[in-house]
């Protein structure tokens, strides 16, 4: 009897501390309101509960909406709290400025070690894409959003797109995993909003994990910091950042106490440092959590931010097939001997290729299905693409192409 009561205690202390005073912050259950909701989604296939979402559709009528993947914070410690991701706050200012939320449970630290989490919400934008019609997504633009631990994977969703391993010294671990019906669909996003998240967790503050010995970041990563940096590496955002990473803004409380302020400085300093588009906004008096953090200022900062994402890709991919000047049978890889080099794609592609290029590559639709700082056109299946092309000097040339 002792033993079950200590059990039913540990599991409601893990619960409060994932919900209202740890890595989850205060995350009130609430409800998104003006929205239609289509509940307890599989994006697996599998039956499990800890593969499930929850889809709000704002009320106001249109063909499709951009998405917002909303994720919850519990320290990595909770496998169905889709319920309660800040939904009466975050997710209803998402649904107000006419975003689709999407708010997914993910597998716990203690039903799988990372990067499983990570494989999870690579599935959820992969099923989105892959049902698009079916919940009126528009696939041009899908973002991810993340409190607290739901903030830290959205940054590694954020950072590693376009990466199928993460290596340091001698760890490599997957960074896409194989989950669902649509590998075939690209799992990269078009921005991200991260709200007091760890992103080096081999450099925050260790959080002890009171469900056993050890802290959370252990927990979750599988063994403890001391002796295993590579492993905590390959699950820290900042170690990923690169010059191509979609949009990103931070908010972070001065006075938070969970996870500290450094975390966001850290991610934000790696993106700068490759011209990402970034913004960091530092909530004077913010904790982890709570009303200060979830003011109207920054909900709407956060919606003009992803607004704005949204209009530089779509200024960025918009070439009008019936006023293009560009070929569009332009057969790939573009330096393979005996091609037509007055095709418009190709001298572009040979002029910006003598200095430093980053790539992405869109289909027809808007979703990137690509980005590299090399263009390996060989991955790509046969169809029509938009290719930009950014040198740093900030140049950027857009072009269409077709694969045979």
């Amino acid at each position: 009897m002792k033993k079950m009561v200590m059990v039913a205690g540990l599991l409601m202390a893990v619960s409060a501390f994932a919900q209202f005073g740890g890595f989850g912050g205060p995350q009130s259950g609430g409800s998104v309101p003006d929205a239609d909701k289509t509940a307890d989604v599989n994006y697996v296939g599998d039956g499990k509960t800890y593969h499930t979402l929850d889809i709000y559709i704002p009320k106001e009528a249109k063909e499709s909406y951009p998405v917002v993947i909303h994720t919850y914070g519990s320290a990595w410690a909770m496998n169905d709290s889709k319920g309660s991701a800040d939904l009466s706050t975050i997710c209803a200012a998402y649904v107000k400025a006419g975003y689709a939320v999407v708010t997914p449970n993910h597998r716990s630290a203690s039903d799988a070690k990372y990067p499983a989490q990570l494989h999870d919400l690579k599935a959820v934008v992969r099923f989105l894409r892959g049902n698009a019609a079916k919940y009126k997504i528009d696939t041009s633009f899908i973002a991810m959003s993340g409190f607290s631990s739901g903030g830290h994977l959205s940054s590694l969703t954020a950072t590693t797109c376009g990466l199928k391993e993460g290596k340091s010294g001698s760890v490599t671990v997957d960074l896409v995993g194989d989950l669902g019906d649509f590998d075939e669909f690209s799992s990269c996003i078009d921005g991200a909003v991260l709200w007091s998240p760890p992103t080096n967790i081999y450099t925050m503050n260790p959080i002890n994990n009171f469900m056993g010995s050890g802290t959370y970041e252990g927990a979750f990563i599988g063994v403890e910091r001391e002796g295993n940096k590579d492993k905590w590496m390959v699950a820290s955002s900042p170690y990923y950042a690169s010059d191509d990473d979609p949009p990103v803004i931070l908010f972070h409380g001065t006075s938070d106490n969970i996870v500290n302020i450094e975390q966001s400085q850290e991610l934000y300093d790696s993106l700068k440092n490759h011209n990402v588009v970034t913004e960091f906004v530092k909530v004077s008096g913010g904790t982890h959590g709570g009303d200060k953090m979830y003011a109207k200022e920054n909900l709407d900062k956060a919606v003009e931010f992803l607004n704005k994402a949204r209009e530089a890709k779509a200024a960025a991919v918009v070439v009008p097939p019936d006023t293009s000047a560009q070929d569009t049978s332009v057969v790939t890889p573009p330096d393979t001997s005996g091609q037509d080099t007055s095709k418009t794609a190709l001298p572009v592609l040979r002029s910006m290729a003598s200095g430093p290029v980053s790539y992405k590559v869109f289909a027809l639709d808007g979703t990137l299905v690509m980005k590299s700082s090399s263009l390996d056109l060989s991955r790509l299946d046969p169809g029509v693409y938009y290719v930009v092309a950014t040198s740093r000097s900030g140049a950027r040339h857009t072009f269409r192409f077709a694969k045979r």
